[in-house]
């Protein structure tokens, strides 16, 4: 019996033996309620320091939620399409290359739980911020600004959520205690059903819009802040994506970005990736190309470096077992078919190990944009933006101008000029692949270009090092099954097609 059923006759069955829920209420704070101390009096936020710190809460979680907001996208986005291998033999890693993933994967469990309650943190600042403007405690600029960031937080999660299962519980505000006199009026805040698609994308773009409003400017010198420029940044993502797909507002918004005053490419590659040996540090934090930056520094460093390969600032920390996201032989060939030995060499090193589960152990080959406890971590940065632009072109049969656009991102690592002639989007598709190996890209262009079946079905029969293909990709295959643990917990939720 699901849970609502179950929790239901709970309080029927306590109101017949005669707890008071009024003094005993029966929901406890969770992901979906933190902030709330009671049924209605208490403020989400106590007062001004409070909505301070919860700001500073959610520039915090940027940092430090590695394991869903990186490590496991990294494990869809290359491991689930033709970029890498899961590298190591564990039952919650190896269906996302053999594409036998189900509602019982325990990474889908985490990373559904962990989305709602970064959502949850974001709904904090936003509703205690509409209390605390009520009651005159705050400034109608702090208002505006701290609102906007973290409508800018949480655009970024909903907008991984609807990538990833296409629809979601939109929640956007904190949910009452339930106690006797409210249980009909509160379940639905515990226990929402899902949107529409549509819907969800909607809610991702309305907080982004308001970001562009009111969001701090772009700094010249601080790259990890919330700044209309993510926001216009997301936005050119956000309208590339199937159920709202709009080429002419991607280009309007990735034009914004493109002109933003000191935000230009990195002139060497290597500068976004790489380490320094004799500081023990990253060669540049606030890099120009960086639009929303994650920084790492000495004593507060990212641990899932050794999750990858190896660690340079402690060289043999943890390299005694199988490492996440090998590189694919068919990405590998890719790089080499196109002779692009600068980025391959940011994106790919080679070590001698003591496993052989995918190469040889003498020569194996492990993702190398996460080297080091300080490297940084890029959320968006401007290739990604200009490739994105040069989507759209392609789609619209703007081949010169989608061109012009891959062209300089090519120039920056020696390659030659791409023509305007021939499929302009695989060839936007395939410069985006290189570009931005390992940084959690790949899948999504592929889905986004409905071109799953067509990559993944023939990568098998060309990669004689990926594992056997468990089942054949389809439609039903551009989204993730919904976890059973939320399944179980909320009777509104409907499984995705095909799981």
């Amino acid at each position: 019996m699901k849970a609502i059923k179950i929790l239901y006759m709970s309080l029927v069955a306590a109101m017949m033996v005669g707890c008071s829920l009024d003094q005993d209420p029966i929901s406890d704070p969770t992901e979906l309620t933190e902030g709330v101390l009671n049924d209605s009096v208490a403020a989400v936020l106590k007062d001004k320091q409070a909505a301070i710190d919860q700001r500073k809460n959610l520039y915090e979680l940027l940092r430090n939620r590695q394991e869903h907001w990186s490590l496991d996208m990294l494990l869809i986005a290359e491991s689930h399409s033709d970029n890498a291998y899961a590298g190591t033999t564990g039952a919650e890693v190896v269906p996302y290359e053999t594409n036998s993933i189900d509602a019982s994967n325990s990474v889908l469990s985490r990373d559904w739980s962990r989305y709602l309650a970064d959502i949850a943190q974001a709904n904090v600042l936003i509703n205690g911020l509409d209390e605390l403007k009520a009651k005159n405690q705050v400034s109608d600029a702090e208002y505006r600004q701290w609102q906007a960031e973290g409508r800018i937080f949480r655009a970024l999660v909903m907008f991984d959520m609807a990538r990833l299962w296409g629809s979601f519980p939109v929640i956007t505000s904190i949910a009452k205690t339930i106690t006797s006199d409210n249980v009909e009026e509160v379940y639905p805040t515990y226990f929402p059903p899902k949107m529409t698609s549509e819907e969800c994308y909607q809610q991702v773009i309305s907080d982004l819009e308001d970001g562009v409003q009111n969001a701090p400017d772009f700094s010249q010198s601080d790259r990890t802040l919330l700044t209309k420029t993510v926001a216009q940044a997301m936005l050119a993502k956000v309208y590339a994506e199937r159920p709202v797909q709009n080429y002419a507002k991607v280009i309007e918004y990735a034009e914004k970005v493109r002109n933003t005053a000191g935000l230009e490419l990195e002139p060497d590659y290597a500068t976004l990736w790489g380490y320094d040996a004799d500081k023990k540090d990253c060669v540049k934090r606030n890099t120009t190309e960086g639009i929303l930056e994650v920084h790492y520094t000495t004593g507060n460093g990212n641990w899932e470096t050794w999750m990858y390969g190896r660690q340079l600032d402690d060289y043999e920390y943890y390299f005694t077992w199988a490492k996440w996201i090998t590189p694919s032989r068919d990405l590998i060939s890719d790089f080499t078919a196109e002779g692009d030995e600068i980025r391959f060499n940011e994106s790919v090193v080679y070590y001698e190990c003591t496993w052989s589960n995918y190469y040889p152990a003498s020569h194996y080959p492990f993702m190398y944009k996460c080297r080091s406890s300080y490297s940084n971590r890029y959320k968006l940065r401007l290739a990604d933006i200009l490739l994105m632009e040069a989507e759209a072109y392609a789609h619209q049969g703007n081949a010169q101008q989608a061109a012009s656009l891959v062209n300089q991102i090519r120039q920056r690592v020696n390659l030659k000029d791409i023509d305007a002639s021939g499929d302009m989007v695989e060839k936007v598709l395939h410069e985006r692949r290189l570009e931005l190996a390992f940084e959690g890209q790949r899948w999504f262009d592929l889905c986004r270009n409905g071109k799953v079946e067509q990559y993944m079905n023939a990568v098998y029969a060309k990669d004689a090092g990926r594992l056997e293909q468990k089942r054949l990709y389809d439609e039903n295959s551009y989204l993730l099954p919904l976890p059973q643990t939320a399944l179980d917990e909320n009777i509104n939720l409907e499984q995705n097609p095909g799981y």
